[in-house]
């Protein structure tokens, strides 16, 4: 004779009223209830669905689905590529594009950086720093012009903030290095970098004229 204790028929009570739901839902039955405010439908079942006969045996015995993807595949084989051959071919850059940094010359050779220091003031991310002497003329002009490339957050307010277009952001985008140091900018590479960049960002600049 077995016995069972009160204990033990309430928890056989509780596992058909709880668990048996729970299983028939993890089996998809279709009389399981769906959560109340679910974000998806309930998919439907095979004996709910509103497709005919033949519409199920073409799509599960002759592979329709499949062969329509292949369709897809061999339509997209005849179009023109979307990709290109990067680094053999480039594709256009916005004029307002943001690249590596550069300080730029007057078409004499004389710097344009007046040290007045609002690039510096300005940057978000705390990533140039700037160091200026009076010289014998009255003019400011700077000695230490450092940006910290691995601080820079492009954001391009030293370009915009600058009064006589010295400090820029060229449209060079292949800057990478091998080491941390190389990315920390001074001014003689800045300086290089605008006498290499000057007539790329002067055509750059002369298509976003108008819209300024």
């Amino acid at each position: 004779m077995i016995r069972i204790g009160l204990r033990q028929v309430r928890s056989l009570h509780w596992s058909r009223r709880v668990l048996k739901p729970a299983l028939s839902a993890t089996a998809g039955s279709s009389q399981s209830s769906w959560p109340s405010g679910f974000r998806l439908p309930r998919p439907r079942t095979w004996e709910e669905s509103k497709e005919g006969a033949l519409s199920k045996a073409t799509r599960w015995y002759l592979l329709a689905e499949m062969f329509r993807g292949m369709y897809v595949v061999l339509e997209m084989y005849f179009r023109a590529p979307y990709t290109i051959y990067y680094p053999f071919e480039k594709g256009a850059i916005s004029p307002r594009f943001r690249g590596e940094h550069a300080l730029r010359r007057y078409p004499s050779g004389e710097e344009r950086c007046i040290a007045c220091k609002l690039c510096e003031a300005i940057c978000p991310a705390q990533a140039i720093t700037i160091e200026a002497e009076e010289r014998a003329d009255g003019s400011r002009r700077t000695y230490k012009y450092d940006i910290d490339m691995t601080k820079c957050i492009y954001c391009g307010y030293c370009q915009e903030s600058c009064p006589v277009d010295a400090i820029v952001e060229t449209p060079n985008i292949e800057y990478s290095t091998e080491t941390r140091e190389e990315l920390l900018y001074n001014k003689e590479k800045l300086l290089s970098n605008g006498d290499r960049w000057e007539q790329e960002y002067k055509y750059a600049a002369d298509a976003d004229a108008p819209y300024r």
